[in-house]
């Protein structure tokens, strides 16, 4: 399937504002993919946890994002050392971007209830566009002539997390470095020397408490932001029910962007699958029906068959 070259050029700025800022992946259930925006999070939940994430944003609009995320990580010795590691494939048209990483993170208890934890993340990314999968309106222009094949730009990331039982704040910044995909400074070819598409810090600040309505519900409201310098703050709020440890149902709002529902539920002691919709809530909702995440759960417990109270975050 080609994509119009306008559409990707639409495509490319909404997730390039202010400069041609590329930007990361976006997540509605990130609650549960905390690891892929703060390497902090990496072993904190005390198992191997393995995760799979599949997200399709704007579904029916042609060469709308698409993203999968697989990662792993558990704690180590004896818990205050967490290791990780994911893989991130993001699609948005002819343009194709692959994340490796490797999350390290270090806990100190601050109390006989909280823990703050410090983390790292390196690892890299391969960005390719194959301009033959644009519907180009004139076949002979030269910006289209040379794919960008394998493009590497290394990441180094950074975050912090502190927990107890009721209670998460974490503050990341998942990739420190800034590396020009379009560089006008190398004219080795016209496409490379045309325009600039910078990645820009992304910032991540989450928060949430978690609260007893009574003996079989549990209430969690959560807050997610996100800053890009150049780029509109995103604010994502989001209120979950947990009923009888096993049923999760909740909504979420996307300041000025979508609405959103997500239920997930835990199948046994070991796996968790979840779903989430999202509707826009400005006129790109009238392009498109909408965009859904599903995502599949596992944790292996190393002391104890199950957990009598499993942590809601």
């Amino acid at each position: 399937m080609k994509v119009h070259y306008k559409l990707f050029f639409l495509l490319f700025l909404l997730f390039s504002i202010g400069g041609f800022s590329q930007q990361d992946a976006q997540y509605t259930q990130y609650t549960y993919n905390t690891v892929a925006i703060n390497p902090a999070y990496a072993g904190t939940r005390g198992t191997l946890n393995v995760i799979g994430l599949h997200r399709s944003q704007w579904v029916g609009l042609e060469g709308a994002p698409r993203t999968q995320t697989l990662a792993i990580h558990s704690p180590i010795g004896v818990g205050r050392v967490g290791l990780g590691g994911s893989v991130i494939n993001d699609v948005v048209g002819p343009a194709q971007e692959t994340y490796f990483n490797v999350d390290f993170s270090y806990t100190i208890p601050t109390s006989a209830v909280g823990k703050l934890t410090f983390g790292l993340k390196a690892g890299g990314r391969l960005f390719n566009v194959d301009f033959n999968k644009l519907n180009q309106f004139n076949t002979d222009d030269a910006i289209f002539n040379t794919n960008i094949d394998g493009q590497f730009s290394p990441v180094v990331g950074i975050g912090g997390y502190y927990h107890t039982k009721k209670v998460y704040i974490g503050l990341s910044a998942p990739n420190l470095l800034q590396t020009n995909h379009f560089d006008t400074t190398n004219a080795t070819s016209i496409a490379s020397s045309s325009f600039v598409a910078k990645e820009r810090l992304n910032y991540y600040l989450i928060a949430g408490y978690v609260m007893d309505l009574n003996d079989n519900i549990k209430f969690k409201p959560s807050l997610l932001t996100k800053l890009v310098f150049g780029a509109p703050l995103q604010v994502d709020v989001s209120a979950n029910f947990l009923f009888n440890e096993k049923f999760t149902a909740g909504l979420a709002y996307r300041w000025s962007a979508a609405v959103s529902g997500l239920v997930a539920f835990q199948v046994s002691n070991s796996m968790l699958i979840g779903f989430s919709y999202d509707r826009d809530t400005t006129e790109l909702q009238e392009k498109n029906d909408g965009s859904f995440e599903l995502f599949l759960r596992f944790e292996l417990f190393k002391k104890y068959n199950r957990l009598v109270t499993p942590r809601f975050f």
